[in-house]
């Protein structure tokens, strides 16, 4: 996921000595970024260099920047910007799920390995192991060690020790914050969200030690992602598969299977912060706790109930449940690729400019390969589009949405059926219409906790265009329509069909009264 990510906030090019900004005389903050030029500080032999805007690339995060007012001088000013600046919490809790997690796995498929479970092992393991290369790859590509010729940080992320390194890296970075004065800052800009309908541009200045650490906090947020959907998801459903087939549940693997739930969850709710700041690059966006707690309630009942309905499954039809997953991960991978060629829109080159046409193929079919991997256990709170210059869509497509929890409802459903229908022996001593009806409130409560995160909780509700329940009710009044218009032409139907059926009876019961009319005349006249 490309979008407005601050990949290269970190990496400006350095300034060869302190200056501060300043604006010139009579600049507002809505004009040209160009309007802001930097004087070198007295004494200093640096060249003015002009501070990059929100839109150029080496400039700060999306959504993630801080304010940091001033670039000032003395220890109280280097102080405020150290307090202001964020502990990176996400980066530590990234590092702890993979790294728990990664250990996990080992753990258990050397445990396998002693019980001569063979194919057990080898899938724990590619499951384990295919992840952790994708990651050391997406921290190498953001953080552009390649073309900054960093050999020691390359050896690294070939051992496996990547995600330990730029984390070790990311709390240096903090807690030497505002010891050394930043060379120069940054200039962003931001609007506020609409309040009583206006909108107020604030532009504010980051300095180079904070874009730094915003590089580190962006690069894991899509860390997470990437380890939640292709590892920690499969992962879960394979253990969980093993535990439903031998019966039995042992205490590696339920902490494996706890450390992969919080794993998918946690990079679940990643993604949809991620999405939010790159939809709305231009907004200053404030997620509340409140969105956080939706977010993980939403998550983690889609999300189970899919890997339970996915495991049942496949725990009585062990063939066509590789034909469900296989059906579904092909229809999500090509979907974005459809969409484009029917665009026919030029070929995205605007990825990396050390990329040949080649190499940013590749980078689309991991991209779209990721958000298969996302749709297969829920939905993707980012939509790739391959047509637009960030790859993700900016737009809040509800009729998308609606289709899709309506179709993933409906195959729950079924599958779940086909469970019950074709369940062994296994399950007498569960009650299975107990655990149908659970599963399906289950899904059905998560839907409901995101129709609660995105009416009242969605830090950015006021830029909708429209709700989500005028989406819902739109989508209810066209359900409508559509039954009352079969109905109107079943009645229609049925009046054609039994109107000359009336006749016929009519004519029927006429001709019975004209007869027995005509035998009353002839046996009266016969008595006569």
């Amino acid at each position: 996921m490309r979008g407005s990510s601050p990949s290269t906030a970190g990496e400006p090019s350095p300034a060869p000595s302190p200056a501060r900004v300043q604006p010139r005389p009579g600049s507002r903050a809505t004009q040209d970024p160009s309007a802001v030029r930097i004087e070198p500080r007295p004494g200093s032999s640096a060249e003015p260099q002009r501070p990059r805007a929100s839109g150029e690339p080496g400039a700060p995060s999306a959504g993630d920047w801080a304010p940091v007012q001033g670039g000032g001088r003395g220890r109280a000013a280097r102080a405020w910007v150290a307090a202001a600046m964020k502990f990176p919490g996400s980066v530590v809790v990234s590092l702890v799920l993979f790294m728990s997690e990664t250990v996990a796995a080992l753990c258990l498929s050397a445990g396998y390995h002693d019980t001569g479970n063979r194919m057990w092992q080898t899938l724990t393991l590619l499951f384990a192991l295919f992840p952790c290369a994708l990651v050391q790859l997406s921290l190498v590509f953001i953080h552009r060690d390649v073309s900054r010729d960093r050999p020691l940080v390359l050896l690294l992320h070939l051992l496996q020790l990547g995600p330990l390194v730029r984390c070790v890296e990311a709390l240096y970075i903090y807690f030497h914050a505002g010891r050394v004065e930043d060379p120069y800052v940054s200039i962003t800009k931001k609007r506020q969200l609409p309040k009583d309908g206006h909108s107020e541009e604030v532009e504010k200045e980051v300095g180079q030690t904070e874009g730094k650490l915003l590089t580190h906090r962006s690069a894991f947020s899509r860390v997470s992602v990437i380890q939640a959907f292709l590892g920690s998801a499969p992962q879960l459903t394979l253990q969980l598969y093993i535990s439903v087939l031998q019966q039995e549940v042992t205490v590696a693997r339920s902490v494996f299977m706890v450390l992969s739930l919080l794993s998918i969850v946690y990079g679940a709710l990643r993604c949809n912060i991620l999405a939010i700041k790159i939809k709305y690059d231009d907004y200053n966006v404030r997620v509340k706790p409140a969105a956080y707690l939706c977010i993980f309630m939403w998550r983690s009942f889609e999300i189970a109930t899919r890997v339970t309905v996915l495991v049942l499954f496949g725990s009585v039809l062990q063939i066509w449940v590789f034909v469900v997953v296989l059906l579904n991960f092909l229809g999500f991978f090509l979907y974005p690729w459809i969409l484009f060629w029917l665009s026919k829109s030029p070929f995205p080159e605007n990825i990396e400019k050390e990329l040949s046409r080649l190499g940013t193929t590749i980078v689309l079919c991991l991209l779209t390969f990721l958000y298969a991997g996302i749709n297969m256990f829920c939905w993707s709170a980012a939509q790739v589009e391959l047509s637009d210059p960030d790859l993700i869509s900016k737009s809040q497509n509800w009729y998308r949405m609606t289709v899709y929890y309506i179709v993933r409802l409906m195959e729950n459903a079924f599958l779940l059926l086909m469970w019950y229908i074709y369940r062994t022996d296994f399950y007498l001593y569960v009650c299975a219409p107990m655990l149908f009806l659970q599963l399906l409130i289950g899904y059905c409560m998560g839907i409901f906790f995101m129709l609660v995160f995105y009416q009242f909780c969605h830090p950015c509700k006021k830029l909708f265009s429209s709700s989500v329940t005028e989406a819902l009710l739109s989508c209810f009044k066209i359900l409508y329509l559509i039954c009352q218009h079969q109905k109107s032409s079943l009645l229609t139907g049925n009046v054609v069909i039994k109107s000359p059926e009336n006749t016929d009876e009519a004519r029927g019961s006429s001709k019975t009264i004209d007869s027995q009319n005509r035998n009353i005349h002839q046996s009266v006249s016969s008595n006569a």
